[in-house]
């Protein structure tokens, strides 16, 4: 392994930077004021709010109630901004009901970029009023290019200011996460913008979805890719250490193959992970219970449709549509309660 040891502020500029591979850690140098660790951040958000969960803001008109699409829909009919009006609503009520519960909230940009402009300002606002309310916010876009798209995606999502410019990046986030497929110069531009701003990355290691066996387990010498994966996030995480021992750039890690989470545990000791797949997608608290250390740390568990449309679920049924909030309140609780099991006897 080579060990580059490089001031901070001028590693993007040098011929190292072009050099890089995945077989070299970088140690940061930085100059000035010590930036908090998104790591202690997130940690310290986990602690104030008792509990490792993250709420998925995936907004579907078909899942949504009723009432308040056909309100915005009475006298502009059906059109992209209608649309994004409602979600808005939606979207705001959500926030204001489980902001008071939860440290993360995490925007699934998919769900907005479908209504063209006007989803994308919904996205926007969705991200910042989240982030007024106190929540850690991260947004899921997976993105993942050669170095300069790269360097321009961490600029949109990770600074506090565009280069150059007097002007705010129009989709602020304190994550995102990330594509590896590129390799490491396709990563490393998000890893310096996350280490300069306290911003933090989760990278795709091992997916929830049921297909990603296709690419994720392939043998490399003898070992599924998913691994070799795990080792190149915990080399691209090296210098982004927090005071609680974890690194910003965090992984992907799927609740569906708990099997497959205690062996990237073991790879990634210092690595947090963002867990999809709980709730609507089958898993559930002892499924994700893998992926926590001992101390209980190391996870944060993402729920959406559980949540989001959980006045639709025989258990909350009685909320009805108008309280929609309430019961999505109601449905965090209760995954409150049923990870504090799990976790209790670790923490």
């Amino acid at each position: 392994m080579i060990i580059v040891t490089f001031p901070f502020d001028s590693f993007r500029a040098s011929p190292l930077y072009s050099a890089f591979d995945e077989s070299t850690s970088v140690q940061w140098d930085s100059p000035g004021i010590a930036m908090e660790s998104f790591s202690d951040r997130l940690m310290d958000s986990i602690d104030r709010k008792e509990c490792p969960i993250a709420v998925g803001l995936d907004p579907r008109l078909d899942l949504m109630p009723s009432g308040i699409v056909r309100s915005h829909f009475t006298h502009d009919g059906v059109t992209h901004r209608t649309v994004s009006a409602a979600i808005r609503e939606f979207n705001l009520r959500l926030l204001d009901a489980v902001a008071p519960l939860v440290p993360t909230v995490k925007v699934q940009v998919a769900f907005y970029e479908a209504f063209g402009p006007a989803g994308m300002e919904v996205f926007a606002e969705t991200l910042r009023e989240a982030r007024q309310r106190g929540l850690i916010v991260i947004a899921d876009v997976k993105r993942g290019d050669i170095e300069l798209t790269a360097q321009a995606y961490a600029s949109a999502y990770l600074g506090h200011s565009l280069p150059g410019m007097a002007l705010s990046p129009g989709f602020e986030a304190d994550a995102i996460t990330v594509n590896p497929y590129l390799g490491g110069d396709g990563v490393l531009p998000f890893v310096i913008a996350a280490k300069s701003h306290g911003k933090g990355l989760f990278i795709l290691a091992k997916t929830s979805n049921p297909s990603s066996a296709d690419v994720q387990n392939l043998p490399i010498d003898g070992h599924p890719l998913y691994e070799r994966i795990a080792g190149l996030i915990q080399q691209w995480g090296q210098g982004t250490e927090g005071r609680r021992g974890y690194q910003a750039v965090g992984a992907v890690v799927g609740a569906t193959y708990p099997a497959e989470a205690v062996r990237l545990r073991e790879l990634m000791p210092q690595t947090y992970f963002l867990v999809p797949g709980y709730g609507a997608q089958g898993a559930r608290a002892a499924d994700v219970q893998v992926c926590f250390d001992a101390n209980g740390y190391g996870a944060i568990v993402n729920s959406s449709r559980a949540i989001l449309y959980a006045y639709r679920q025989d258990a909350y049924r009685d909320f009805g549509e108008e309280r929609f909030a309430d019961a999505a309140r109601a449905a965090v609780l209760a995954m409150k309660e049923e990870l504090a099991v799990v976790l209790r006897p670790s923490r």
